[in-house]
């Protein structure tokens, strides 16, 4: 009899049974302590879930306004802001490079005054924001910033999150502007601003997600991620900050795929890797330094347009394995996002699915409730040698910008990624409703549409705004922050000067193009 080979999704050959002959690192580890496998706090949900952070924006700010103060009045318990893709690159909406973009994909935020509206009624010293942002992270937590002190709320109050991961735009997702170097700079500009004037807010964070949807398997996912969160430390490092007044606020944000187990033991893995980093070469004492707080989203790669609702079930395992995992947030994907941008009603089910594995599933009952498992504890330590050495070769090779720069993370992205789609071509990997268990019915669901419109009104928005505003002194805080730019100065405080004085997304963002230039990707095979 021809025995198969079974594999997870990382290539890690899994035996028929594990049985008391594993010997898991964690056996003797207490959550809440050093290396944290088992969970950063001590009593994790037994004390408080998750938050729950379902992301949102789309259209015009009054309407973001309105979804956001939706999900709140159903219990939600943070926000998660996505933006168009000409905010994303920092376009105005009246720019020819943003027609036919304006809305679409997240939010349209040209302004202070948009910024303004999408947080009407809704007080900054009172919830906590998540902003998926990178290349312009900078002038939006500027516009956040500039929102709270309209409303009262001192800096030091704010709370919440930019994404700001720049390295794995240039490695996955490709909505950078300027080389890699100067958005380092950039992003060492927030860090250290963040550290001394907004204490509470997280300045970056470092994701693993968009890489793992491009292709990569979950080995990579931590490997990468965390060579990544390397290069920042020591971007910040070099310019002089200490270890522990800036790393307790750094965050991860990472994918969660159907493979269950193995997804738990990569959130354990790479917690132990973290931590082992930070205190040996880094040698951070803070314990807030060393502990590896993440946000997750469900995979929205795994979603499918055929059966839309079988998403709804692949995103409550997702979740479940999230939660098992150990995450400090959560984002659950709607089952219609595989077709457009969710509805109020498929979002509902979403955020009802975490409502229900917090309050209903029990598995919030006791910390780590997988500690012991024969296969778990395997994994888990599996995938943190494996990571390892992966994290040695990027070492060697000079970090994670020369990897960059050689094409490293994109090829093994790539090489994983035609394996996985092999795989689903030949029926060898299973998608349920896709090559397996069709139907010959097509499902025709509502879906959501954005209108056109959107990018007329926010012109005549622009157009008002350059005619009211007094342009003289929104020129002054331009020149500013250009000759800023041209020095060695922490540029925050004169992209925060240019944002109350009206500048908007695109004038600050073409005065950073004249300074840094346009990054220009060599092509890799």
């Amino acid at each position: 009899m021809v025995v198969k080979s079974v594999k997870t999704d990382s290539n890690i050959v899994v035996k028929r049974f594990y049985d008391s002959k594993v010997k898991p690192k964690s056996k003797t580890e207490e959550p809440g302590k050093y290396p944290y496998t088992r969970g950063i706090h001590p009593g994790m949900y037994r004390d408080r879930l998750w938050t729950m952070r379902q992301y949102t924006g789309f259209g015009t700010a009054e309407q973001t306004n309105n979804r956001f103060k939706y999900l709140l009045e159903r219990g939600q318990t943070g926000l998660s802001m996505a933006f168009d893709l000409p905010t994303q690159i920092g376009y105005d909406a009246d720019d020819p490079h943003a027609e036919g973009e304006v809305g679409k994909v997240g939010v349209s935020i040209t302004s202070l005054k948009d910024m303004m509206k999408c947080f009407n009624g809704i007080p900054l010293d009172k919830v906590s924001t998540s902003m998926t942002i990178n290349s312009t992270a900078s002038t939006l937590l500027a516009l956040y910033i500039a929102t709270g002190a309209k409303q009262g709320v001192d800096s030091k109050q704010l709370r919440g999150t930019t994404q700001n991961d720049i390295l794995k735009e240039y490695i996955a997702r490709n909505t950078y502007i300027y080389p890699p170097r100067p958005s380092m700079r950039l992003i060492g500009d927030m860090i250290e601003y963040c550290s001394k004037k907004v204490p509470q807010w997280y300045p970056i964070s470092i994701s693993g997600y968009h890489m793992r949807e491009a292709g990569c398997n979950a080995v990579q996912e931590v490997a990468f991620t965390l060579a990544n969160a390397i290069e920042y430390i020591e971007t910040c490092v070099d310019r002089g900050l200490k270890i522990d007044s800036f790393a307790p606020r750094l965050s991860f944000f990472f994918c969660c795929t159907s493979e269950f187990l193995e997804e738990i033991a990569k959130f354990r893995a790479a917690r132990r890797i973290y931590a082992k980093i930070l205190k040996d070469r880094f040698h951070a004492k803070d314990k807030r330094s060393i502990q590896l707080k993440f946000h997750v989203q469900t995979s929205g790669e795994s979603l499918t347009a055929q059966q839309p609702d079988n998403n709804i079930v692949r995103v409550a395992v997702q979740s479940m394995a999230a939660v098992l995992g150990g995450c400090q947030s959560l984002h659950t994907n709607s089952k219609d996002e595989a077709l457009a941008l969710p509805t109020e009603a498929a979002v509902k089910i979403a955020l009802r699915t975490q409502q229900i594995v917090g309050h209903e599933s029990g598995i919030t009952k006791t910390v780590d409730p997988l500690a012991g498992s024969y296969y778990v504890e395997n994994l888990t330590d599996q995938i943190e040698a494996e990571a390892n050495k992966y994290l040695k070769k990027i070492d060697r090779m000079g970090g994670s910008l020369v990897g960059i720069e050689r094409g490293f993370f994109q090829s093994e992205i790539r090489q994983n990624a035609y394996r996985l789609k092999k795989e689903i071509d030949g029926g060898n990997r299973v998608i349920v409703g896709v090559n397996k268990f069709t139907d010959t019915t097509k499902e025709k669901p509502d879906i959501m549409k954005i209108d056109d419109s959107i990018q007329t009104q926010q012109m005549a928005h622009l157009k008002e705004l350059r005619s009211t505003r007094d342009n003289t002194k929104t020129s002054h805080a331009l020149e500013k922050m250009k000759s800023a730019a041209e020095k060695n100065e922490n540029l925050m405080p004169f992209i925060l000067d240019a944002v109350n004085n009206y500048a908007t997304l695109g004038e600050i963002s073409n005065t950073f193009r004249e300074v840094f230039g346009i990054y220009q990707p060599k092509e890799t095979f």
